[in-house]
């Protein structure tokens, strides 16, 4: 029998060059969605799904996602002096999330190479991987339901959303067939970000997988793909296309709320969206807003 999944791995290595120059210094997972870095909700969702081992692969200058899972114990003690005690709660909450691990990924090899570096870690396990520049809210469970699925089918389990036809580019896209649930496809096969008119349909991959171990040897024979790089796609591809391999691989249609946070402007539509509706915020912001837009008109 299959054991209860408990690790995730949350690949950490890029350069940010999107955001530049805010991440010279600072890493692209450390950039604030509203009070919080954007790495911290991602480890909350894993833990929240019941992954509390995570580990981080990441690049140098990843410092400050080290220390951000670490105690700070002079700003604990001077909160603890003022009697901010709401706040002191605030900053424990990322040092007490998980069992955080790392491991750097060296060369930069892609998003596959990255995984792969997650090999000794994981063992002969299914584990979980969770992209950053994805946000899922929390209201909306995906992780759950692939970490269900997973255990029922013993197969590989990918996140999919529909998107604009136009917009599929930007994406990894799948071939899918239906099974008796609505909500799950059994994926054919994937293609790393196609053209839209040659697009096997609209839906996209997106920043979430189940993997089983399997993908590591699988891994390890993919050459570099788009951008000379090793993609996660080709080997799922690879695994799709040969079910004896791991159980083949299906994809759970996530119809819920994502932010992306890899695009500048995408970024502060997330910052505003979760802003809005959180009680210590939303009442300020939402008529302010209104405002704001009649003065855009």
């Amino acid at each position: 029998m299959q054991k209860k999944i408990t690790k995730a791995v949350i690949p950490a290595a890029g350069l940010g060059t999107r955001f530049l120059p805010a991440t010279k210094a600072l890493p692209k997972e450390m950039l604030p969605v509203v009070d919080k870095p954007a790495i911290q909700y991602v480890v909350e969702e894993a833990v929240e799904a019941g992954l509390e081992d995570v580990l981080m692969i990441v690049g140098r200058g990843k410092d400050a996602l080290t220390n951000h899972f670490d105690r700070v114990l002079e700003l604990e003690d001077t909160l603890e002096r003022k009697g901010d005690l709401a706040r002191l709660k605030r900053v424990n909450a990322s040092s007490d999330l998980a069992d955080v691990h790392f491991v750097r990924q060296g060369d930069p090899k892609g998003l596959g190479h990255a995984v792969l570096r997650a090999k000794n870690h994981v063992g002969d396990q299914p584990f979980a991987v969770l992209l950053g520049d994805d946000l899922i809210d929390e209201r909306d469970p995906l992780l759950s339901l692939m970490l269900d699925e997973q255990v029922a089918r013993q197969a590989t389990i990918i996140a999919l959303m529909e998107v604009p036809p136009e917009s599929i580019h930007m994406y990894g896209a799948a071939a899918v067939e239906a099974t008796d649930n609505p909500d799950v496809v059994r994926v054919t096969g994937l293609v790393e970000k196609p053209d839209a008119a040659d697009a096997p349909s609209n839906l996209a991959l997106i920043g979430r997988y189940v993997l089983r171990p399997e993908v590591f040897a699988v891994l390890e024979k993919t050459p570099p793909g788009k951008g000379g790089e090793i993609q996660l796609t080709d080997a799922l591809q690879v695994l799709a296309a040969d079910p004896s391999i791991a159980g083949g691989v299906y994809g759970v249609v996530f119809r819920g709320r994502r932010y992306d946070t890899g695009d500048r402007a995408d970024y502060i539509k997330a910052i505003v969206q979760l802003a809005v509706e959180r009680e210590d915020l939303g009442l300020e912001l939402r008529p302010w807003l209104k405002d704001f837009v009649h003065t855009l008109e």
